[in-house]
């Protein structure tokens, strides 16, 4: 038993060295696609009719926003990220209705200082390997109940899944 508990760490620090490899392969954190992927961003936004969207590329520090639609900044420490939390379930949605009443993200200073988040849904965006490279999400300032909606937030991810590997 004592084996698998210590071999758990390795294999997590493993994946996610593979998972940063695979981040550098994909050629974005150069800016490569910002076209294709600021419009999937800006259709996120008008649809769910929120005020932030971005698609944002979890490196092994930062949070790098590839595309945005009314954030300010261009990153984010990692540590704040919630997309950083998302890319943990490739293949699942991570929705925050109110993020003051989530253990995980009531402290984070995106929830308690600017912008002052809220709602958020946000849907892993995967290479071909199989490997969550970030997330295409939307933000509101105001909590929200669950999106009906989250098919349409996974067929943009997809999209901007197509965009990221041209």
């Amino acid at each position: 038993m004592a084996s698998a508990v210590n071999s758990q760490p390795y294999m997590a620090l493993s994946f996610e060295a593979d998972r940063q490899r695979a981040v550098d392969r994909s050629g974005v954190l150069g800016g490569w696609g910002a076209g294709d992927l600021q419009r999937i961003v800006e259709r996120a936004a008008k649809i769910f009719r929120t005020p932030m969207a971005a698609i944002s590329i979890i490196d092994q520090e930062r949070q790098w926003f590839a595309a945005r639609e009314g954030i300010k900044v261009t990153e984010t420490p990692r540590s704040h990220a919630f997309c950083a939390h998302t890319i943990h379930r490739p293949g699942e949605p991570l929705v925050v209705t109110d993020a003051m009443q989530d253990p995980r993200f009531a402290e984070n200073p995106l929830v308690t200082g600017d912008p002052g988040v809220r709602f958020y849904a946000g849907i892993p965006l995967v290479d071909r390997m199989g490997y969550a490279i970030g997330a295409l999400c939307v933000v509101d300032t105001k909590a929200r109940p669950e999106p009906e909606n989250l098919i349409e937030l996974t067929l943009l991810a997809h999209e901007a899944e197509r965009a990221l590997r041209r």
